[in-house]
């Protein structure tokens, strides 16, 4: 018989206290790593960190007999998004405030409130000496909000190769993400030549020929058709920079854009489009255009009727005493670097805190869901191993 050991209500929020004091916008993920390594292995875990860059570090833990198959994965990311104007919040970004059911705080929904119950379930099932058939490995990233640098170095490391389900602990309020869109960035360059604006036809304004590639992109993809799962693919040109005084004619502009492709019509059909319109516009007298893809998460989608996709609804919808729901969001996640893994996994989303709620002035965390959520990633690891040993 195995011991009843679990943590108590204010330990479980001590922990997301002390992770979302730590600052970890956008970069300093190993001060999160370092404390998340001190408090898995004072149970008796076994822990790793693996450096991306200075002050940049990953972490994976582990419970479990050595080698032992399968492996269930917990994955989250350290980094939060950057605090943006101090005066718009109510409450300091680091001082975790609590008021009624919220816990607030940036990255207290995207997405320390999941780790932090990540962390946790590994630990009540260290301390309960939990028998585990097979093994559950927490993968804690970096760099997820911009580029995803983490989840890309573990997956190119193998470090996912044996991986057969995951959970990742974005915030859906509890209900179970089976798919998501793809997210691209690109940059669009134009190079011209600049002269006084009083002789503008001896220059080349870089500025008049990227507005044609804005007005080519916005009827680009007007032939996609939507995806079943995903919805539309989306698309929009968000930075546009050109010119440095009002009587030069601009040398040099550029813009970027961000598209969320659908599994129908991927990246790499983006890229190409995006890549044949660059070489139409360049082709043009005077003209001199190029095309760079800075950011490519790819769609990803599990298949609704999946064992694992039906056990973590079926373990959400008990803890959180209502009928949880399957859906898909329009973001992105580490999944999709985890998806280029040589083995393919099943993998679903599922975590405390609402995604509409992400990257806002005031984040927060609703503490009802953040503290059943560790037993709802228990139940799901556990369940969905044995369900696995049986094959």
């Amino acid at each position: 018989m195995k011991a009843e050991v679990t943590m108590d209500k204010q330990n479980k929020i001590d922990i997301l206290t002390h992770l979302v004091q730590i600052d970890s916008a956008n970069d300093h993920e190993k001060k999160v790593a370092d404390y998340l390594e001190k408090l898995l292995t004072d149970h008796g875990i076994t822990v790793k960190q693996v450096e991306t860059s200075a002050g940049r570090n990953n972490l994976i833990a582990e419970l479990g007999e050595p080698d032992a198959t399968p492996v269930f994965a917990f994955a989250g990311h350290m980094d939060t998004v950057g605090f943006g104007n101090l005066d718009d919040w109510a409450h300091d970004p680091l001082s975790a405030e609590i008021h009624g059911d919220r816990l607030y705080g940036r990255g207290s929904a995207d997405m320390k409130g999941s780790l932090a119950a990540m962390v946790i379930a590994m630990i009540d099932l260290a301390d309960s000496k939990t028998k585990i058939p097979g093994r559950i490995r927490l993968l804690a990233t970096v760099g997820e909000e911009y580029g995803a640098a983490g989840s890309k170095q573990l997956t190119e490391q193998g470090e996912v190769d044996d991986v057969d389900g995951m959970i990742i602990g974005e915030p859906t309020s509890g209900d179970v993400v089976y798919a998501h869109n793809g997210s691209l960035n690109y940059t669009v360059t134009s190079e011209g030549t600049p002269v006084h604006s009083s002789i503008p036809e001896q220059g080349v304004n870089a500025l008049t020929n990227l507005v044609k590639f804005v007005n080519a992109e916005a009827d680009l993809f007007a032939d996609v058709k939507p995806s079943k799962e995903v919805g539309p693919l989306v698309h929009s040109i968000t930075i546009f920079n050109s010119g440095d005084q009002v009587n030069t004619i601009p040398g040099h502009a550029e813009l970027q854009g961000n598209i969320r492709a659908t599994p129908e019509f991927g990246n790499g059909a983006v890229i190409k489009r995006l890549n044949m319109i660059t070489r139409g516009l360049s082709s043009a007298p005077g003209a001199d255009l190029s095309f760079n893809v800075d950011m490519s998460f790819d769609p990803v989608v599990t298949d609704k009727e999946d064992p694992l996709v039906q056990l973590a609804q079926t373990a959400s919808s008990k803890e959180l005493n209502r009928e949880v729901e399957l859906k898909v969001i329009h973001g992105a996640t580490d999944a999709s670097e985890y998806r280029k893994a040589e083995n393919q996994f099943p993998i679903v989303v599922l975590g405390a805190g609402d995604w509409e709620n992400a990257h806002k002035m005031n984040e927060y965390v609703e503490l009802s869901q953040f503290l059943v959520m560790d037993e709802v990633y228990k139940q799901i690891a556990l369940k969905d191993l044995k369900e696995l040993s049986k094959k």
